[in-house]
């Protein structure tokens, strides 16, 4: 869980995040002419980064999917269902829509 703080500095207002567990800080901190449009900027970058993290992870499951696939389907039989060929073939397109979803996600990023 994290909370948000803010407080002006030299006649603007910056907003950052820590941890409520830890109080150590998280992500970026966002400037803004009020407390509130520096809370808003935050929050739409702590979005983000939740849905950036996710995409992030969903590739690196899809990837380690795939490499099981290619280790594995060197022992697989042909009479067994589908070929070792049509199964690494569909473990490589589930990581290539894991990276276009990932790539889609980086360019949402808002501006710190």
């Amino acid at each position: 869980m994290m909370k948000i703080l803010c407080a002006e500095r030299e006649g603007r207002w910056v907003a950052h995040a820590v941890r409520e567990d830890t109080g150590d800080p998280f992500g970026i901190e966002c400037a803004g002419d009020t407390a509130h449009d520096a809370i808003e900027r935050l929050t739409r970058w702590l979005d983000w980064q939740g849905d950036h993290a996710a995409a992030l992870d969903a590739l690196q499951q899809a990837e380690r999917a795939y490499h099981r696939t290619v280790s594995g389907s060197a022992f697989t039989s042909p009479t067994e269902g589908p070929t070792a060929v049509e199964i690494q073939r569909d473990a490589l397109a589930a990581v290539e829509r894991a990276r276009m979803k990932l790539d889609s996600v980086r360019a949402l990023k808002p501006e710190a």
